[in-house]
């Protein structure tokens, strides 16, 4: 929604608050900036349907007297729109957040706004591959390029991805000044969060086959991993390339960069891994993000066990 439609919706005092709760989960929470936009519109998008509802622009004083039916008729009109569960919870985590904050430095009681009910959803779990797969998947991208050293760099990141547990952005965000890389690799990731995590010894050979390839100078303030023209390597390209192998090879589409971060937990949980220190190599800051491994490591031996017990079918 455009800042001169918002106004229609939001008085200027509720749309100071807003961004002051905004600019507070910023630079205290460390929340990063797409998720900071995901909150602006959720609770935009919670404003303008209060606006339209009451037949009214939504200030502070209105905002302070959400009733349960309020939150209701919300709820209802977000499935009337077709947004999915997991999308409508999402945005209602947002507004109970944003209403936690605002309750407590205008001084109103938030019961009925913290009170409603999210739609129940099944939560997904992470497609890993399995490890014949995910070796198969950083030896054939490298394939995908005809040009020497940008099949390096590919090869360089996926391994990275697998070895070291990274998310894509992390990767992409490594500089010159990350390299030569030790046994341990310093990671800034979600919410400006640091983290070490270990280095194989598989993947600082894959990124310096990568470098001793390179057009591009390496300086330390330089993205480690380049673009064709000499600048940050786009995700994008890293996403093509890896849909492009995982045709090749025949895996399903859950075959994805990420997928080869949740191969990385998955693996190292079914080789006995402490769930702990699985968390903080993935950088998740509940446990119960990364207890979702568990259950595909369940799921998994359960598909061995029919397949191979005696008694099974």
């Amino acid at each position: 929604m455009t800042l001169a439609g918002m106004t229609l919706a939001i008085t200027p005092a509720a749309h100071d608050a807003l961004e002051t709760w905004l600019d507070q989960a910023r630079a205290l929470k460390g929340t990063s900036e797409n998720t900071i936009t995901a909150y602006r519109a959720d609770v935009v998008d919670f404003i303008v349907f209060l606006t339209a509802h009451h037949a009214e622009p939504q200030g502070l004083a209105p905002l302070a007297r959400v009733t349960t039916p309020d939150m209701r008729a919300f709820m209802a009109h977000l499935r009337g729109q077709g947004i999915g569960a997991r999308s409508a919870a999402r945005k209602l985590s947002a507004v109970k957040t944003f209403y936690r904050w605002l309750a407590e430095r205008e001084g109103f009681e938030p019961t009925a706004v913290l009170l409603a009910r999210a739609p129940k959803f099944q939560k997904k779990l992470p497609r890993p591959l399995d490890e014949a797969s995910a070796r198969a998947m950083i030896d054939t991208v490298a394939l995908q390029s005809q040009t020497t050293w940008v099949g390096a760099r590919d090869a360089a990141v996926v391994t990275l991805l697998y070895g070291c547990g990274l998310r894509i952005s992390e990767a992409l965000g490594l500089t010159g000044a990350d390299w030569p890389m030790g046994d341990t690799l310093r990671i800034i990731g979600k919410g400006n969060k640091e983290r070490i995590v270990p280095v194989l010894p598989v993947a600082r050979r894959a990124v310096a086959a990568y470098l001793d390839l390179c057009p591009w100078a390496m300086a330390a303030d330089a993205p480690l991993f380049r673009g064709a023209r000499g600048g940050a390597l786009n995700p994008r390209l890293v996403q093509k390339v890896t849909e492009q192998t995982r045709m090749q090879l025949g895996l399903p589409a859950t075959a994805t960069p990420h997928a080869m971060r949740h191969s990385f937990a998955t693996h190292l949980l079914t080789a006995g891994g402490d769930l702990r220190e699985i968390q903080e190599l993935l950088g998740h800051a509940s446990l119960s993000t990364t207890q979702a491994y568990t259950a595909v490591d369940q799921v998994h031996l359960m598909k061995v066990y029919e397949a191979t017990h005696p008694k099974a079918g």
